[in-house]
Parts: structure tokens; C-alpha cells; sequence
């Protein structure tokens, strides 16, 4: 498997280039060795429509306004979006997709090479992972974290510390046997490059703790230790530029829910709109306590130091940048560093305004009722997408049996925490109405924009964690007819008088089963979260009517003027 780097090595990718849960066992993979089994690919309508690739992206550029960036600062620009190029090399080869770089090399002249970078392999990530390349098996549920023929019984009987660790991948020794390789040594090449890069960014910088950062961060991909790092990411407060990096999410893991993906964003501060969102983080220990669930649930803490601020990303890589786009992250994922030191919600307002302009509105126009979709405001979007990652940071913290939800919860604890972040945003935004914190505009504008964003994200398919947090949240709220469907109109509309009690109950069921830790119950409330046929169907239209799923970028050094 080790030497799957070496393909990747020598693939691609360019600085300035576009990149665009369920148990089960490893499905067989076709090895890089063998020749595709077609001399064609698939038919996948991949004829450029304006602005449209696959009938799927909006081809989005990704700018910034650097005029107020001193000299030291975009300089340092230059090296941290090099340095996160980095990470689009080591997740191909960690989502699985590097046994298949010689399909995309085949046709390297052909539109599939883009939906390939994209995708970061031949699974199509907007259609449940499946294979947009004829002859391709399907998708392994551990990725490229595992060995292809490793089965789940064989892991667990293995029982290794190290193969249970969040920053090791798993490969065979000389005897067959299997064996954990830290990241650290596994990519010692890709992340020395990474280093050096980060550390000529550190010399850069205008803001001294953007230094210490860089310098802690630098240390923690030398060794997969990565506490210091986070709280010294915690703890800037004058940087004018950011950049978020290393293996943190663990979505790509469908087999376990363990193995962390390596990413980067490069970030540049929006002072005036961080500003704004000042206030609301010193309420959040208070709102802990109000939470909708038992006292037991809410009394466990939530830092007081947890911060609200805006970006514009000037660059993805890696894992944030394959299939759909991330617009806002609440960070670090580690719960005793939240408790201690709270998080930071980082909104990602460029991304997100593209993804309002582009789908949101037209969604809405096409499948709301007229007189709801005339109350969707961007300002409203933004609020319900930075206080979705405000309540990633409140609720439980612990079980009742000490663990922790991700741990008792196992690969089903990512889509409830999803789900849970979702509704509570939801409830937190309608408990600082009633507080007056809020005064602009209307609680029910968060309820349609809300329904808007399910029906946004749930053409993402039910594959991913926010694809099935969807899909329990809208069977849920039409089961209460807190949502509906007026079939003489052929729209969706929210029911005013319902839905936020039924939000309210919704949440509170979430908060009590992570709670609980019971897994056995997570996988009921998983088989609920289908996706309907008839909402199936009206999903499709949308592509049929000219509307993309999801933005891609065209961003890079050049695009910045670095």
C-alpha cells in the first residue's frame, strides 16, 4: 500500500490547480496495477453547460480583498497555500483514490480527469460515493486507511493501540500480518515539505501569535501530538490571516468513524463581520444551561472563551475540498481542549455567500412556497450556518457511562452530532429571540431558510454525515408536520404553529442520546434517516432546471495576484 505514495507523488496536482454510516466490510479494490476494464469512460454528461461541470459545480473564483494585509502577512500567504497543496497528495492517497490515478492519467485530456480531482478518485461523493468510471468497484467503507482485503472481524481481533489511533494508517508487515504506521513516519516526506513551508510562513508573519501557532502546529505534524497546537490556535486573537491544517475530521472513515483526513483552509480575516459576532460567544455557558434535555446533560461544561469570527478563504485542499465545500468550522474536535478552552467558529463567508447566490435562492424559488421563499435573506443563512457550529461546541461532552458520544456512538456518532448541531443552531437562534439578543428580522425566516438548506444539502446524497442528519431532521419535522408538501403547488412550507416546538423535541431527543451513549438506539434512529422517493424525484428536477449541487473553485497563487 506504501507504495500507492509514490503514484500520487508524480500525479498532478499544482499549487494553483483546481481540486476540486454504516458498518460494513472492505469491499475488494482494483489494484493501480491492473489496466482499466474499459477503453472508454462512463457516459457522465460531462459537456461543459456555461459555467456548469457534470451538471453538478458552479465554477466559483476564490478571492479575498489582501489590501489590508501588510507586506509580511501575504508574503506569508505564499507559503501557507503551498503548504496546504500539501494535503490534497496525502488525502488522495487516504480516501482511497491513488490505486486509481492511472484511470485519470488515461484520460488526461478528458473532462473526467476534473470530476477525478474533484473527487479525489472515481467516486462520485454527490451520488453516494458511486463509481463515475466504468469497471471501477465500489468505494471501500475505510477508504485507503486500511488494507483492501482487511476485514472488520481481523481488526478487531488485531485490538493494536497504535491501529486504533486517530493518526496512524493501516498496512500489512512482511508476514501479512497487520501493522499501524504513525502519519507522521507513513508521509515523513510530504509532511517535511509541509513543515518547511509552514515554518518560512512563521518567519513572515506580522502577528506574533500567528508565529507561535505556526511554530506549535509545525511540531505537532512531526509527531501526530497535536494539544499544544490547538490551544496556541485557541489562544491567537490579532492574526490577520489563518490557516487550518492537518488530519481533523473523520468523516472519510465509513468503516470505524477513527481515522482523521488531512485538509487544509487558508484564511483571511474579516474584521467588521467577526466584530458583529463578538457578543454572542460570552452568552454560550449561559445557553449550556438552557439547553433542551435533562439538567444532567446540561450541566457539564462548555468554555467561556469560545470565539465567533468570519473569513474569506483564499484556499481548500484536501478532505474539506473533496465533493461538496465546507462554509463554516468549529474547532478543535478534541472535548477536553472545548471544555477547557472552549472552540472557534470560523464562518466562511465568501463560500458561503457563492453558495446563497448560486443554490440556495434558486432552490428556494424552485420548491418553496412563493410567499416563504420571499423571507430568505443571506444574513439569515449566515446566522443559521455559524450557530449550526455554535452548538457543535455545547451539549454533552460526556456519557453516563464516562464515555465520550464519539467513542459510545462508534461510525454512527458523526451524522448525529451533524444532526444535533443542526437543530439545536436551530433552538439557540429562537432562544436569543425570545431574549431579545436577536432583533433583526423574524424567527420563521430561520425556519425556511432552514427547509431551503435541507433541501441544498440533502442533494449531497445520504451517504455523508450531513447527508444523513438531513434526511432524519426532514422525515422527522414531516412526520410532525412541522414541514409539508402542498401537492396541488407542488412546494414545500414550514407550518408556523409547529415547528418550533417539534425543533425543540427533536433537539432534545439528539442531546439524550448522546447522552445515553446506546448505540443499538443510534442505529434505529440511522435507519430512519432515508432519503423519500418522492423528495428524491423533486431534487432531480433541480438539476434538470440549470441548478448546481454544489460550487467548485478556480483559486490558487495566480487568482491572488501571490
Amino acid at each position: 500500500m506504501k507504495s500507492l505514495r509514490w503514484v500520487l507523488t508524480a500525479f498532478f496536482f499544482l499549487p494553483a490547480m483546481v481540486i476540486v454510516a454504516q458498518r460494513a466490510d472492505v469491499p475488494q479494490l482494483r489494484s493501480a496495477s491492473d489496466p482499466p476494464a474499459t477503453e472508454k469512460p462512463a457516459d457522465l454528461n460531462l459537456q461543459r453547460d456555461g459555467q456548469l461541470i457534470n451538471g453538478q459545480y458552479r465554477v466559483v473564483e476564490l478571492k479575498a480583498d489582501l489590501s489590508g494585509l501588510e507586506p509580511g502577512d501575504r508574503k506569508a500567504l505564499y507559503y501557507l497555500i503551498q503548504a496546504a497543496d500539501i494535503a490534497n497528495r496525502i488525502f488522495m492517497v487516504q480516501s482511497g483514490g491513488s490505486a486509481y490515478t492511472d484511470y485519470a492519467v488515461k484520460w488526461e485530456k478528458s473532462e473526467i480527469k476534473r470530476l477525478f480531482e474533484i473527487n479525489y478518485g472515481p467516486w462520485d461523493r454527490l451520488n453516494n460515493d458511486t463509481p463515475f468510471i466504468e469497471g471501477v468497484s465500489a468505494k471501500p467503507a475505510g477508504a485507503g486507511f486500511y488494507p483492501e482485503d482487511m476485514s472488520l472481524e481481523e481488526y478487531q481481533k488485531w485490538n493494536d493501540p497504535l491501529g486504533q489511533s486517530p493518526y496512524s494508517m493501516v498496512t500489512r508487515n512482511s508476514d501479512d500480518m497487520l501493522q499501524a504506521v504513525p502519519y507522521h513516519q507513513y508521509f515523513a516526506s510530504e509532511i517535511k515539505e509541509m513543515v518547511s513551508l509552514l515554518e518560512d510562513a512563521s518567519a513572515s508573519t506580522t502577528s506574533e501569535e500567528f508565529r507561535i501557532y505556526l511554530q506549535e502546529r509545525s511540531k505537532a505534524l512531526r509527531t501526530d501530538v497535536y494539544d499544544a497546537s490547538d490551544v496556541a490556535w485557541l489562544l491567537m486573537k490579532d492574526n490577520p490571516i489563518d490557516i487550518i491544517i492537518g488530519p481533523i475530521e473523520n468523516y472519510e472513515d465509513k468503516l470505524l468513524g477513527v481515522k482523521t483526513s488531512y485538509e487544509a483552509y487558508v484564511l483571511v480575516k474579516d474584521m467588521e463581520w467577526s466584530k458583529r459576532l463578538e457578543r454572542y460567544a460570552s452568552l454560550l455557558p449561559e445557553l449550556q444551561q438552557k439547553l433542551p434535555a435533562k439538567p444532567v446533560i446540561t450541566n457539564q461544561p462548555v468554555g467561556s472563551d469560545s470565539q465567533l469570527a468570519a473569513y474569506d478563504v483564499v484556499y481548500y485542499a484536501g478532505d474539506c475540498n473533496s465533493g461538496s465545500k465546507t462554509i463554516a468550522v468549529n474547532l478543535p474536535n478534541d472535548e477536553a481542549i472545548q471544555s477547557k478552552y472552549g472552540t472557534r467558529r470560523s464562518q466562511l463567508k465568501n463560500t458561503m455567500q457563492a453558495k446563497f447566490d448560486h443554490i440556495l435562492v434558486p432552490i428556494a424559488n424552485q420548491l418553496l412556497d412563493p410567499e416563504q421563499a420571499k423571507r430568505i435573506r443571506f444574513e439569515t443563512f449566515f446566522m443559521n450556518v455559524m450557530f449550526h457550529e455554535v452548538a457543535h461546541g455545547l451539549g454533552v461532552k460526556s456519557t453516563n457511562r464516562g464515555l465520550t458520544p464519539r467513542e459510545a456512538l462508534k461510525e454512527q456518532h458523526s451524522w448525529i452530532e451533524e444532526e444535533k448541531a443542526d437543530v439545536l443552531g436551530l433552538w439557540l437562534i429562537a432562544e436569543l429571540y425570545r431574549r431579545g439578543e436577536i432583533k433583526e428580522g423574524q424567527m420563521m425566516d430561520h425556519y425556511i431558510t432552514f427547509l431551503a438548506g435541507i433541501l441544498r444539502s440533502s442533494r449531497f446524497g445520504a451517504s455523508s454525515a450531513h447527508g444523513l442528519a438531513n434526511m432524519h431532521t426532514f422525515n422527522f419535522l414531516m412526520e410532525k408536520r412541522a414541514i409539508y408538501f402542498n401537492a396541488e403547488t407542488g412546494k414545500y412550507g414550514v407550518n408556523e404553529k409547529i415547528i418550533e416546538p417539534a425543533i425543540e423535541e427533536l433537539a432534545s431527543q439528539i442531546l439524550t442520546l448522546q447522552f445515553s451513549g446506546n448505540y443499538d438506539y443510534a442505529l434505529e434512529a440511522r435507519a430512519k434517516a432515508t432519503m423519500p422517493k418522492d423528495l428524491s424525484a423533486r431534487l432531480a428536477a433541480l438539476s434538470r432546471a440549470g441548478i448546481p449541487v454544489d460550487i467548485v473553485f478556480n483559486q490558487g497563487l495566480n487568482l491572488l495576484g501571490l
